[in-house]
Order: C-alpha cells, then structure tokens, then sequence
C-alpha cells in the first residue's frame, strides 16, 4: 500500500479513504509512466514513425506498408502491432487483407508532458541569455575604463 501524506488522519479522513486515495494516485503515476513508456517507445523507430505519416494520409494494408518500406510481412506485423499496442493505430481484418489506420489517441498527454519541457527549457535559455548580455556589458565597460 502507499504511503499516506503528513497529517491526513488529523483533517479526520478515516485511514483506509487515506489509503485508498494515495493508492489511486500512485496507481495513476505509474499508469502515466507507463502509457508514455510505451508511446514513446513506438515513436522512437523510424519505420514506425513513417507508418504514422502515411496512416495520417490514408488506410493501408500490412502488406502495402510492408512494400512501401521494403520489409518481410512479419517485420511489418511486428511494427503495426507495436503501434497498435500504444493505441496509435487500430487494425481491421476482412478476409485476408488486415487494414492499418490511425488510432484514436491523440497524444495529448505526451504533448503536455514535452510542452513543460519545452518551457522549461526555454527559461533557462532566457536566463543564460540574460547572463551573457550582463558579462558583455561588463566586458565593454571594463575594456573602455582600461583605455580611458
């Protein structure tokens, strides 16, 4: 079981409903890390992030990705069924010919996670810049009082 947050039993939630909800939100946490896990461990291939891009133009079946990227069915299916795994493409079997299309996730939760990255990073690079304005303009007005 998960550990209760400080002070909880004294706000007067019974502990089990303590218990409970730290469970669910560690359950949620490693649910995420999970998911993301997955996802971007199917975007980190090319010939699955190729997949995709032609996915996002039309249907496809195994067997024209398989031509399309000069690969063996098998390696496609293997591919297909990662991406399928991370629930950004849904396959469909009528007759002998399996279809390849998009899925419905939408990445957003992994698009949020990299937008707080992104503006993470850009803080930072702000903060250097403004450091290395501050040092040029240091360097200028010490060389021009070493002139002077």
């Amino acid at each position: 079981m998960g550990r209760r947050p400080r002070g909880t039993r004294a706000r007067g939630l019974p502990l089990r409903a303590v218990n409970l909800l730290c469970n669910i939100l560690n359950y949620m946490v490693q649910y995420s890390q999970a998911h993301f896990d997955v996802t971007f461990a199917a975007l980190s291939d090319t010939t699955r992030r190729g997949v995709l891009e032609l996915l996002g133009r039309a249907d496809a079946s195994i067997t024209e990705l398989a031509e399309k990227f000069r690969m063996t069915l098998t390696g496609m299916k293997k591919h297909v069924g990662v991406l399928e795994q991370a629930g950004l493409v849904t396959t469909e079997k009528i007759g002998r010919v399996r279809t390849c299309k998009l899925g419905l996730r939408r990445l957003e939760e992994e698009a949020a996670w990299i937008e707080r990255y992104r503006q993470l990073w850009d803080a930072r690079f702000d903060e250097l810049d403004t450091v290395v304005e501050q040092l040029k303009r240091k360097e200028k007005v010490d060389g021009h009082n070493k002139r002077t």
